[in-house]
């Protein structure tokens, strides 16, 4: 029996250089450091001759501070390409909200306050609110910048917002966006592993100071071009007039990842729909990734395995090996920082036990590739295989029974 191999995205299936030669011992340059009350002195020499600079130490101090920043500028593309990702946040994720005059805020800042708790270990987190009066710079205001261990400062940031002014949804999104690449540009923080995201919490379908839906997207899109960045928008309109919604989701169309907006009425269907956008729809995402790929690495197992019973070894070793390159590290890393809650840790230690199940066939398949090749029996490595492919199968269609339960908490399951 195969272990299951459908193709990813679907439902499991079957299956120094050296000196002159002869110069003289002391015909090379000669250095010698002596000390003195005035500085340290650098004496150089050749074929006797001797040439000393007396150094002050604040010149002294000051050449050794330009040769370490020289140092640090040299090894600066390295830090770029090498420490700064391995450091980085899997998601970044600025919550914008809406603190206008219209309506009191306390429902939008109490959810906010609710789900940053259940917010990823490793997700880089900021808060910002729009409303104010049209052409001031004010009109939208930065409350917590980003960071993976500032989630208390969120929960006192959105408790003491005060609501005032008029709906500047255009100026926060643009703001928003900005945020994203002055922090990259500072070294504040790095680019997002994975996705970088704006969730808005609104209850305007439409900006105050320019109703120009089309003028508003296209200086958003221009505004995410500047940036260098892919930038996600998830869009909660709440209480939103009936009339406004059409316009919030052209809005919602702007980003890389296009998807409605969500509308809640209530302060649970707004619960629902922010810890759906902000910790519910990542868990989904990584936990899909890992099936997907598992699933594929099998299928090559699988192949493998057919071609160990057709006597080709060379083609199951070819197999084999790129099972083993199968990598989820980044998706694992993601759902490891997830697990305070319910779902996620239900749906980590599912794709934790799925990735060791997997391995297990892997192993199975080996040894089945080492019998042959020692032209042992192969009765006994097909039944290790063939037990090992059972339990993977059982396993891999318990995880997408969750993921389709988690599904159904989704906004388009519920509309």
């Amino acid at each position: 029996m195969s272990p299951d191999t459908r193709e990813p995205g679907g439902a499991p299936g079957d299956g120094g250089a050296p000196g002159d030669a002869g110069a003289p011992e002391n015909s090379g340059p000669q250095m010698e450091a002596t000390a003195s009350r005035r500085g340290r002195v650098y004496q150089a020499g050749r074929d006797q001759r001797i040439i000393s600079v007396t150094m002050p130490r604040s010149i002294r101090n000051a050449l050794l501070g330009l040769v370490v920043l020289a140092l640090i500028a040299g090894g600066g593309w390295a830090v770029v390409k090498w420490v700064l990702p391995l450091s980085a946040p899997t998601y970044k994720t600025q919550l914008l909200i809406d603190t206008t005059a219209s309506a009191d805020p306390k429902d939008i800042t109490a959810s906010v306050g609710k789900v940053v708790g259940n917010s990823g270990t490793r997700d880089a987190l900021a808060l910002r609110s729009f409303g104010g009066r049209c052409g001031v710079e004010d009109n939208t205001t930065r409350l917590v910048g980003f960071g993976t261990d500032n989630r208390q400062e969120i929960v006192e940031a959105a408790a003491g917002v005060s609501a005032g002014g008029a709906a500047t949804l255009l100026r926060g999104i643009v703001q928003a966006v900005e945020d994203f690449s002055e922090d990259f540009a500072l070294g504040a923080d790095q680019r997002a592993k994975q996705v970088n995201r704006i969730i808005v919490v609104t209850r305007h379908g439409q900006d105050a100071c320019d109703q120009d839906t089309a003028f508003v997207q296209q200086e958003i899109r221009d505004r995410v071009r500047a940036a260098g960045l892919k930038i996600q928008f998830r869009l909660i309109g709440y209480q939103v007039p009936e009339g406004q919604r059409d316009s919030l989701k052209r809005i919602a169309s702007t980003g890389s990842a296009k998807t409605d907006p969500v509308f809640a009425d209530t302060p649970p269907e707004l619960d629902d729909a922010l810890e759906w956008s902000t910790n519910i729809e990542p868990v989904l995402r990584n936990a899909t990734k890992i099936v997907d790929t598992l699933n594929l690495a099998v299928k090559h197992i699988d192949i493998g395995v057919q071609a160990i019973n057709d006597g080709r070894l060379d083609v199951a070793e070819s197999n084999l090996a790129r099972a083993r390159k199968a990598n989820t590290g980044t998706e694992f890393e993601d759902l490891e920082g997830r697990t305070n809650s319910p779902d996620g840790r239900d749906i980590h230690d599912r794709a934790t036990e799925l990735r060791d199940q997997q391995e297990r066939v892997l192993t199975a398949a080996d040894r089945l590739r080492a019998a042959a090749q020692s032209e042992a029996p192969l009765q006994p490595g097909h039944e290790a295989f063939k037990k090992a492919a059972q339990n993977y199968n059982i396993q891999v269609g318990a995880m997408n029974e969750a993921l389709a339960g988690l599904r159904a908490k989704g906004p388009g399951a519920r509309s």
